[in-house]
C-alpha cells in the first residue's frame, strides 16, 4: 500500500510540472496522427466506433512517443490506405496520397521530437519553428519531387516504366544502406 502511495504521489507531482511546450508539440502528434488516419480510410468506416478507435489509435503516440506506438499508428495508416484502395476500390487520388505522406512524416518527426523532450522541459519557441520549417522544407521538396515524378511516369507508352520504378527501388534500399553505414561507422 506504501508503494501504491508513493507511485501516486510521484505521479500527481510530475502531473503538476507538465509545461506547455511539450503538451502542445503531443497534442500535434495526435492531431497529424488522427489527420492520416482520417484521410486514409475510407469514408464508409469513419462512423461511429471505427472513429473512436483510429482517435484512440492517434492517442497512443502522443502519449508515449519514444516507444513502439509510433510506428504502429503508422503502420494502421498504411492499413487503412491499403483498405481503401484494395478493398473499397477509392482511386488514388495525387493530393490525398501527398497529404497522408506529409501528415505520416509529420508525426513522425514530431514524436521524435516529444520523444527528447521531458514533460516538464522548459523550451525556447525558436526550437519547434526551427524544427518544424526544417519539416517544411522536407515536405515540400518531397512533394515537388513526388509530382514531378508522376510526371514523368506518365509520360510514354503504358502507365509507367517497370525499369524506372525499379531504379528508384535500387535508389531507395541504396541510400538506407548508406545512412545505415554512416551511423554505425561513427
Amino acid at each position: 500500500m506504501t508503494a501504491l502511495t508513493a507511485r501516486l504521489r510521484a505521479l500527481r507531482h510530475g502531473v503538476t510540472r507538465i509545461t506547455l511546450a511539450p503538451l502542445l508539440v503531443r497534442f500535434g502528434i495526435f492531431l497529424t496522427t488522427l489527420a492520416g488516419l482520417v484521410l486514409a480510410y475510407p469514408t464508409e468506416l469513419l462512423v461511429g466506433r471505427t472513429l473512436g478507435v483510429l482517435a484512440v489509435v492517434a492517442l497512443l503516440p502522443a502519449v508515449s512517443p519514444g516507444r513502439f506506438w509510433p510506428t504502429f499508428a503508422a503502420l494502421v495508416t498504411v492499413g487503412g490506405w491499403w483498405l481503401a484502395t484494395a478493398g473499397y476500390g477509392r482511386p488514388v487520388a495525387l493530393w490525398r496520397l501527398l497529404a497522408v505522406a506529409a501528415a505520416l512524416y509529420l508525426a513522425h518527426t514530431l514524436c521524435a521530437l516529444a520523444a527528447l523532450l521531458p514533460y516538464d522541459a522548459v523550451l525556447d519557441p525558436d526550437v519547434v519553428t526551427r524544427w518544424l520549417t526544417r519539416t517544411a522544407v522536407v515536405l515540400l521538396a518531397t512533394s515537388v519531387l513526388g509530382v514531378l515524378l508522376v510526371a514523368v511516369g506518365a509520360v510514354g507508352p503504358g502507365a509507367g516504366f517497370r525499369a524506372v520504378t525499379v531504379a528508384g527501388l535500387l535508389v531507395a534500399v541504396g541510400l538506407s544502406g548508406l545512412l545505415g553505414w554512416l551511423l554505425r561507422r561513427r
